[in-house]
Parts: C-alpha cells; structure tokens; sequence
C-alpha cells in the first residue's frame, strides 16, 4: 500500500523535530534552556484558569460550529477597542491559529493554485498549503535589510495567473518584522491590480515595541471584501495549549465557506472558549505590563547577540521572535550538536533552524530563530551558554 503524495510531501516541523535530541540531553541531566518555540513562560491569567472551575456544566455538549456567539462578540469588542469595527458575524472560531490558516487556504485557492508569502514565514504554513494542496511562492527578504518587504516590481514579478492571495504576518513570525503603513500600501495595491485575496496573520498584535503602532488590514478602506485576519488567544493570552482561533473576514460568501469547513469538523472546544472569553472580558491595561517585559527581553537578547564575531542580526520590532544568521555552515547541525556534544555547567541551549522557515532550497542554512520566551535571568543564561556553544563549535567545525 502507498500513502499520500500529501502525506509524503508535508513538512516535518523544524521547531519540534529536534526534540527528541533536547529529552536526551534531559535523560542525561543536562539542563535545557528551550528557546527554540514560541512558548511564553508568561503565566496565564486567573480569569482563564477560574473560567474552568466555575463552570458548572453537567453535560459537555457541542457548541455551535463557528463559535459561542458571546466569544465571537467579545473578539468583535476587542478589535472596537482599537477603532476597528467588525461585527460578531464577521467572527468564526477556529481550532486554535493553525486550523484558522488552514481554512483561509482552502477558502481562496484550489488545488495547485499559488499563495505569495514574504520568506522566511511561519513554517506551518509549509503544512497548511500541503493539506490544501496550493502552493506557497515564496517572496524573499534578508536579515540585512531588517526583513522588509521588497519593491513593488519584485512582489509583482511573482504574481501569475494562478496567484490567489497575498499572505502577510505582522508582528512577524519569524523576524520581529512590524510592516509600515507604506508597505501595507504597497500590498493593498497588488491586491485590487490583480484581484486578489490578503490573508493577514496577526496573531501578535499586542506585542509591538519602542511606540510603534500595529497597523491590521482591517482598517484599510477599498479592500475589506478582500481581506481575512487569522488571530488566536495562544500568544495574546499565554493560553498556548487552548488551542482557540479566528477566522475575521467582511465577505459574507468567504464567511459562509469557511462556516462549511467549520460545520465539517463540527465545533471548536467548549471549555476552552470559555476561558477565552473570560480572558477577552480582561481590562485591555493587562498587555501594557505584558509588552514591557518583551521588549525587556528583546534588548537583553539583542545586546547579548550582537557582538559575537561574524554574526548579522537586526533588532525586531514585535512579536518575541529573531533571526539572526550566524557564522556556521548547517544551523541545524549546530543545533543538534548543542543537544548532544556540549554543555557549560551542565546547561545547554535550544534553538531552532531558520531553513525551516523558507521554502526556498538551501536558504536559512547558516540562520537560527531565537524565541525570547524566557524570563531575564534565564535568557541572560542561555545567551551566555549559546555564545560558549558557538565558540567551541567554531573550533571544531
């Protein structure tokens, strides 16, 4: 018997498919500092937890597919918030960011169509295409110019016939990249040029530094037809493993779609939509404290980094991601080696190889992404065991 081509083909996570060298290391009593995922050590808040003690439920029955209409208005709320109108029809509730993206690709595209996405991207996206079974063309960015979308001509040249929607992801996911209004300008363009979808992944909107203001798609006049927002609780909220989504969109038969997809796999988790809304019920004041310890521990990474030799790096302006490109020839050789052959003081570091970020053959080979999902001390240290690692690798290789 054969599987899938589909199954074949889909990307193995670059994020998680170290692991089994990190428990290793653990089962040998090596300390591991894992800032390789984007698991936040931010406690999540009591109103989340005390949602799931008080429920009070006798029967944990289905909810309705596209979400508790009290959540789907509470995220409506939330967006009012920043001047952002949307309605809670506008609202459907996913299985967590992922299951969002998914839907937002089989809802614009067929099979063999295309999907233009700045590289590097959030690896998962590899993944999501396979299961919809579009593909990704990928629309390169480099470390030295901060990761900033290209000129207009180079995105352009990418377009083809078959060319169904832009995707964005801002804050980013893997750079920190916060787009500007002008590069938001330069995309809404394209879009109505050729009749395109933007599907926009602002997952981290909270988490902009140094006054910058997030900028969504949503409020931009001349394409809310066109556009769809993944958003999720996971990163806002420290509630990683709710596992609780959304899909935003203004186009009533882009809604209606998705609501088939919804109503196919029958409902998103009652409890946990609970806690989400008891989360978004939360004074918005909450993330002011939040945003602050992120960028806190943006600066310790970024001065931390920035003076190994050979390395290029650019300080990120949101989201708790970096990518920084080191001087080494197979970051994910480094990475596993880290995991088996070095230790300071009985501590190593994880973190992740950037080639999993692109889809282009051979790019990010001598790149890692950093999560700066750690409190300071620990960051402080796993930085100092990083650089230790580097050193000797150095030597060695």
């Amino acid at each position: 018997m054969n599987i899938s081509k589909r199954g074949l083909e889909i990307q193995a996570s670059p994020i998680r498919k170290l692991k089994p060298f990190a428990d290793k290391a653990k089962e040998r009593g090596i300390q591991v500092y894992f800032i390789n995922i984007g698991q936040p050590d931010i406690p999540t808040p009591h109103a989340v937890w005390e949602a799931f003690s008080r429920s009070g439920e006798e029967v944990l029955s289905y909810g309705p597919a596209q979400g508790f209409v009290e959540l789907r208005r509470a995220i409506a709320d939330y967006f009012k918030n920043y001047k952002i109108p949307i309605h809670e029809d506008n609202v459907i509730i996913t299985i967590g960011g992922s299951e969002a993206i998914h839907f937002a690709f089989s809802v614009v595209a067929d099979p063999g169509e295309e999907i233009l996405v700045p590289e590097p991207f959030y690896t998962n996206y590899n993944g999501y295409a396979a299961f919809a079974s579009v593909n990704i063309v990928p629309v390169p960015m480099t470390v030295e110019t901060g990761f900033r979308l290209p000129p207009i001509d180079e995105i352009e040249a990418k377009i083809t016939p078959k060319t169904k929607a832009i995707l964005l992801c801002s804050p980013n996911n893997p750079t920190g990249t916060v787009y500007t209004q002008e590069e938001l300008e330069r995309i809404k363009g394209l879009i109505q040029k050729h009749d395109l979808f933007l599907i926009s992944d602002e997952v981290y909107k909270e988490f902009v530094y140094d006054g910058i203001r997030h900028k969504s798609v949503l409020e931009f006049e001349g394409i809310k037809d066109r556009t769809i927002v993944i958003d999720s609780i996971s990163k806002r909220f420290s509630c990683c493993g709710a596992r609780i989504g959304a899909v935003i969109t203004h186009n009533d038969k882009v809604y209606q779609s998705i609501l088939k997809f919804a109503q196919a796999r029958l409902c998103p988790p009652t409890m946990e939509q609970k806690a989400a809304l008891a989360a978004y019920r939360m004074d918005p004041d909450y993330f002011s404290e939040i945003r602050k310890e992120y960028q806190k521990r943006r600066d310790v990474l970024f001065e931390g980094l920035k003076d190994i030799p050979g390395i290029t790096i650019h300080k990120p302006q949101g989201a708790f991601y970096i990518i920084v490109r080191l001087p080494i020839k197979d970051s994910e050789h480094f990475v596993q080696w880290m995991l088996t052959d070095f230790s300071l003081d009985n501590q190593t570091v994880m973190v992740a190889p950037a080639q999993g970020f692109y889809s282009t053959p051979n790019k990010g080979r001598d790149e890692v992404r950093i999560a700066y999902v750690l409190k300071e001390e620990d960051l402080r240290r796993a930085i100092h065991v990083l650089k230790e690692g580097l050193k000797k690798y150095r030597s060695i290789f």
